[in-house]
């Protein structure tokens, strides 16, 4: 009838969304427009002097570098163990099942000081790999290493439900029809599991990039060498250097938040073909 407003779907979704949004802004949006505010008591040329000196494009390139090849060797390693946890049987597949959750609720300075005496030269691994000339603690594959470790729940929890809805007719099918195992992998299963995939990566990423517990124990933390970003913040804060580190923290923030911006992109993008391509 005229003048008769439809009933909701959502009873209160005017105070659902309210409360959403001064919610998000408490506890997100405050705390980061403070970082940009802090770091606007600067001028242009001493924000700029400050986000650009050697040893801060240093880590820059430390932490991006490292999170972004972190992110992508999770994706590969992530999406094997989650293939063998949902389609293989396997003694022990319990416990390694419950071993990939243990970053979750490992300490961070635990798992850095646990990585540091395996991998240091007299460590459990490092004693066989430095006389190979592969030194892993105390260098920037040291880094690598703590955000692989960080970082790989993240990829096999995102891929492992999917992997487990995914029905294994379309395999058989396209096995009926020809294709060898690697085309249907190629053309079959990864394109069912590339937003997945992608949300893995974005999730893993964004875990490395700001990673701070574990990493400092095994980094080494020399200056230009393998010093990361959060490091130089807490340097600053340590320093009194409060705008300086919240100027830091702006550019990691900007930064971080293109990268998720994109991989975002690439995800809905890929949903959307693959909706298109059924």
């Amino acid at each position: 009838m005229p003048g008769v407003r439809s009933p909701r779907v959502l009873p209160g979704f005017g105070l659902s969304v309210g409360f959403t949004v001064f919610y998000l802004s408490l506890i997100v949006l405050v705390p980061l427009s403070a970082v940009f505010i802090k770091s606007a008591e600067l001028s242009p040329a001493e924000f700029w002097s400050v986000v650009t000196a050697p040893r801060v494009m240093a880590s820059y390139r430390l932490s991006f570098g490292a999170s972004l090849l972190a992110a992508a060797i999770n994706v590969v390693f992530g999406l094997l163990l989650a293939w063998s946890l949902v389609r293989y049987s396997f003694p022990g597949k319990r416990i390694v099942d419950a071993l990939i959750d243990l970053p979750f609720a490992l300490p961070t300075a635990v798992a850095g000081i646990a990585l540091t005496a395996i991998y240091a030269g007299n460590g459990i691994v490092g004693q066989y790999l430095e006389p190979l000339g592969i030194k892993v603690a105390y260098t920037p594959l040291g880094v690598v290493v703590a955000l692989i470790f960080i970082g790989v729940p993240f990829v096999v929890r995102t891929v492992q439900p999917v992997l487990e809805d995914l029905d294994v007719e379309f395999e058989e099918a396209a096995a009926s029809l020809g294709a060898t195992r690697w085309q249907t992998v190629r053309r079959v299963v990864l394109p069912m599991l590339a937003p997945a995939l992608l949300t893995g990566f974005a999730m893993a990423f964004a875990r490395a990039v700001g990673e701070y517990g574990s990493v400092i124990f095994i980094a080494g933390n020399m200056p230009m060498v393998s010093e990361i970003t959060p490091l130089i913040i807490i340097t600053k804060l340590e320093q009194y250097d409060y705008v300086g580190a919240t100027a830091v923290a702006a550019v990691m923030l900007i930064v971080s938040f293109a990268l998720l911006l994109i991989i975002n992109g690439l995800q809905a993008w890929t949903a959307r073909n693959n909706r298109s391509g059924r």
